[in-house]
């Protein structure tokens, strides 16, 4: 699977340092060219400035919730793969970001090699913006 993974560029968005910075290192150990914003808003200026193939977003960000950014990424990247992350047990937020068009949701903690499976099928499955 990895080898098919090399060189994907992903965002992530989420204000977790910790975490993401921790989902980070393991993605670009794997070979991937993980990016990192800590808000909505700098992820959506990132989005405008360079070209990523799979977005990993955050439900509960500052300042702006996770579907209000899912939303803003649908005007401009229609086709571009969003994976929700969301730490709701009962999965209300990922099934409500389905609807606003996430292309899947994933819980936290995150298995990372469902996460490398989910990437790579969006990745293969999707058209690119």
């Amino acid at each position: 699977m990895s080898s098919t993974l090399q060189g994907i560029r992903v965002l992530l968005i989420d204000d977790e340092a910790e975490f993401v910075n921790t989902l980070a290192e393991r993605l670009e150990l794997r070979g991937l060219v993980p990016q990192v914003a800590e808000t909505g808003h700098d992820g959506l200026a990132m989005l405008e400035d360079s070209e990523f193939q799979v977005v990993l977003l955050d439900m509960m960000l500052p300042g702006m919730r996770g579907t209000d950014v899912l939303r803003k990424i649908r005007t401009s990247h229609q086709t571009l793969p969003v994976i929700l992350l969301t730490g709701n047990a009962n999965a209300k937020d990922g099934i409500a970001g389905m609807k606003e068009g996430a292309s899947a949701y994933l819980t936290k903690p995150v298995d990372l090699n469902e996460l490398l499976r989910v990437v790579q099928e969006m990745v293969q499955g999707e058209p690119r913006d």
